[in-house]
């Protein structure tokens, strides 16, 4: 089973780049394995109508989804400690990104 966190939106998505920013500030650069249900080259990046991203860290994989109003980060519930601190700085990092795009 999942953990999810729904993260609203007031105006726009933030793009694929504000939030690999925030996350960068954060001390995290994960790479991007999947690009809506595809496997992505290694530099490649996101359009910007992206779906859902597979975000690989060192501690395993996360899922970022952009739907109606919201963005969502999903990690697997068995996820140790390492995985769990990546997801919640995806979360922030959404978060801030989303913050930054509404203002």
């Amino acid at each position: 089973m999942g953990m999810d966190r729904a993260i609203s939106l007031t105006g726009q998505p933030p793009t694929w780049e504000a939030i690999r920013s925030e996350l960068t500030r954060l001390g995290f650069e994960p790479t991007i394995r999947m690009i809506d249900g595809l496997p992505a080259f290694p530099d490649e990046m996101p359009g910007d109508e992206w779906r859902e991203l597979r975000l690989g860290f060192p501690a395993g994989m996360v899922t970022l989804r952009r739907g109606a109003g919201n963005l969502s980060c999903v990690v697997w519930g068995n996820a140790d400690p390492a995985l769990m601190a990546a997801w919640e700085a995806l979360c922030r990092a959404a978060e801030r990104a989303c913050d930054r795009t509404s203002s």
